[in-house]
């Protein structure tokens, strides 16, 4: 799917202004608060005792997939895409297997893993080739593989989840693209549905975007609402271990002004080494107003791969 001009033409001009730049100065993002062998990043507010607590949040039971179905069709950040081959190797007409007649299909995925629901890791995103921890990407970076950063050094998610409902915040089923989120409106969010964010949390906003994917993929692909760079900013002081929404990117699309090309994934992923989310069925915990939930994610481990596609549950 191809990207609007307008929005190539944002990218660019955004670009050309060098703000991306700017965060470069700033040295002390560079260094780990876990150590300089550090790779997990904010999973390192990952605990048992905080685990323990998310699984108290349990009272119905209820499991929602926050995972989305992947097709040929799903759009993508170009020139992202997905196809899948099912192989016939043992059929019937001399394909069986032994006097049972055993048959079976296998299948191959020729797709970039950072389609539908996904995790980035934080090999994804860095700031002028540097990435989280002062790993440079001449130093780590290969077609074979990251050598440091790759998605197996994320750990498994077991934490207390919060759903931040923004289309309700501001009277819409679909917020408008652009829209941004910064430290007033996750405020007054929060407050509104009786919930604060705490230190080893996953954030997940629900805007009403992804409902354009089957309806209208060149919007859906095109802009989205999302967080603002304050925001982020604002979520990592609390220490969050992962932020995702219902978008492609998580981020405001056309970028805010005087921010830089992704700069809210660089303050996440290269800066603070929290995790982002996308593209997050979030509509059936808005419709249920579930708020507050057990957060679960085991994700695909590919030794030095920079995402994963991923299908997380929320328990309430």
């Amino acid at each position: 799917m191809k990207r609007s001009t307008k929005w190539v033409a944002a990218i660019a001009a955004v670009a050309a202004t060098g703000v991306v730049a700017t965060a470069v100065a700033q040295q002390s993002w560079t260094t780990s608060k876990w150590g300089k062998d550090d790779q997990k990043g904010a999973g390192n507010y990952l605990t048992a005792d905080r685990a323990l607590a998310a699984s108290k949040l349990v009272k119905t039971g209820q499991v929602y997939e926050l995972g989305i179905v992947v097709t040929a069709d799903t759009p993508a950040y170009p020139p992202r895409g997905c196809k899948l081959i099912v192989l016939q190797p043992g059929q019937t007409g001399g394909g069986s297997l032994g006097p049972t007649k055993t048959t079976y299909n296998d299948d191959i995925l020729n797709c970039w893993v950072g389609i539908g629901s996904q995790l980035d890791g934080l090999g994804h995103i860095g700031v002028d080739s540097v990435y989280y921890n002062n790993n440079h990407a001449k130093d780590f970076a290969d077609t074979s593989g990251l050598k440091k950063l790759g998605v197996e050094n994320v750990p498994a998610m077991v934490a207390r989840g919060v759903l931040l409902d923004m289309a309700a915040h501001f009277g819409t089923d679909v917020v408008k693209e652009g829209t941004a989120f910064n430290q007033a409106e996750i405020e007054a969010v929060a407050k509104k549905q009786g919930v604060e964010i705490r230190e080893g949390d996953v954030v997940i906003f629900h805007t009403g975007w992804l409902s354009l994917i089957d309806k209208d993929a060149k919007r859906f692909g095109g802009a989205e609402p999302g967080l603002g760079k304050q925001g982020a900013q604002y979520l990592t002081s609390k220490g969050v271990v992962a932020v995702g929404a219902d978008t492609w990117g998580l981020e405001a699309v056309p970028f805010e002004a005087g921010v830089g090309v992704f700069e809210v994934h660089q303050i996440l992923l290269a800066m603070n080494g929290t995790y982002i989310l996308e593209n997050m069925n979030t509509g059936p915990l808005a419709k249920d107003k579930v708020y507050e939930f057990m957060f679960v994610l085991g994700h695909n481990k590919y030794k030095g791969a920079v995402q994963s596609m991923i299908n997380p549950v929320a328990i309430r």
